[in-house]
């Protein structure tokens, strides 16, 4: 009784899928798509869609796709949906293309987090030799693994920046100055190397963070025994050297997603709250395919593939053409201008989320994104 029911819907909601995505269609487009090497599920649907963001709906009205996330260069993708043609494999002599280049965001899936402390995790308080600092096939020794046994695995990780919630009326002009690395007491460290261009709001702002990085990997060869009050932690893969001070979390079993369904933030995120914190490897801005972090996460119903559009906030503007020259003085000093609207500058895509803040990838831009920018629904259209 209920089976044809249900089939009658299921028929029902395809068509409903079918004539909705025709809708967002680009004029002219091909009946069909076969898939190249270097294609992302972004990238096709960026060619055919109005809104790319939306590629989940071509795999909606193509229901012989039984994986969006196996789709091979190669295959025949049908684009005709009032009209359907069966989608055509390809060979299976390649990797399967994903929603990004995996390659883009690897770094940061594996080897950064962000947590609210890190002040009572074990570190690392000596190293062989007494060196200043160790690498792969050398030791280091840990204090605060009482328990730990031979053979357990940790990693080595390292405070790199704070983060803070940006002050929109104080951000982010170029008055500002990059962030330092941070030693193991959490304080300022100048002159290391830093993976992100991030601008300090002034004056603070809400704590939203600590940021770990990723130096090194170890197992435990020995552990707290005779007069020794540390564990001996031989260190097993290249990577970054490690220092006293750095601190171990367990090695966990893939922590991330690999695969991302794009969709619109679950709920409504209030104006000023979410913006762009940093930009990778950058000073302030950044363009598609580069990472930044955003300052909303999980407790704001950020999870992976939620899809914003980034904005430069409007400016605020003297009325010189009605109030007078000397009116562009008190609008530096009160804010007391016209308001100017808020200018689109790109789509992100968020792929790691904490309970705070998350990353995410700029997917598609019109110009850069920066520090500071504001994000809202991917659709907004101001």
């Amino acid at each position: 009784m209920f089976k044809p029911i249900r089939a009658v819907l299921a028929a029902a909601l395809l068509t409903i899928a079918t004539y909705g995505v025709a809708a967002e269609m680009a004029g002219g487009h091909p009946d069909t798509y076969v898939v190249k090497r270097g294609d992302t599920l972004w990238d096709i649907a960026g060619k055919f869609l109005r809104r790319p963001w939306l590629w989940p709906e071509i795999w909606q009205a193509n229901p012989q796709i039984k994986n969006p996330h196996l789709i091979y260069p190669g295959d025949v993708i049908s684009l005709a949906y009032l009209n359907r043609v069966a989608v055509q494999e390809g060979p299976r002599s390649e990797a399967p293309i994903n929603t990004i280049p995996l390659s883009d965001v690897e770094g940061f899936l594996k080897d950064l987090r962000v947590v609210d402390e890190f002040e009572q995790l074990p570190y690392v308080a000596g190293l062989e030799d007494d060196r200043l600092r160790t690498a792969e096939g050398q030791v280091a020794y840990v204090h605060g693994l009482a328990d730990a046994q031979p053979g357990q695995r940790y990693m080595v990780v390292r405070a790199t920046q704070t983060y803070a919630s940006i002050d929109p009326t104080r951000c982010c002009g170029t008055e500002g100055r990059r962030a330092a690395d941070l030693d193991f007491r959490g304080r300022a460290n100048i002159g290391v190397e830093r993976l992100w261009g991030y601008q300090i709001p002034h004056g603070g702002g809400e704590f939203l963070g600590h940021e770990l990085m990723r130096q090194n990997t170890g197992t435990i060869t020995r552990p707290v025994e005779g007069r020794a009050e540390v564990s001996t932690l031989l260190l097993d893969q290249g990577g970054r050297e490690v220092r006293v001070g750095d601190r171990l979390i367990p090695i966990e079993a893939q922590p991330y997603d690999l695969q991302f369904i794009p969709h619109p933030p679950a709920q409504e995120i209030e104006y000023g709250k979410a913006k762009v914190l940093a930009v990778a490897d950058m000073l302030t801005t950044g363009g598609p395919r580069d990472v930044v972090a955003l300052s909303v996460g999980a407790r704001d119903g950020v999870d992976n593939g939620t899809v914003f559009s980034a904005w430069r906030p409007g400016s605020n503007v003297a009325d010189v053409v009605t109030r007078g020259a000397e009116h562009e003085n008190k609008v530096l000093r009160s804010k007391d201008g016209i308001q100017l609207p808020d200018e689109f500058a790109s789509h992100l895509m968020v792929f790691r989320t904490f309970d705070k803040v998350s990353y995410a990838l700029v997917m598609d831009a019109t110009k850069p994104t920066r520090l500071g920018y504001e994000l809202k629904h991917p659709d907004a259209a101001y």
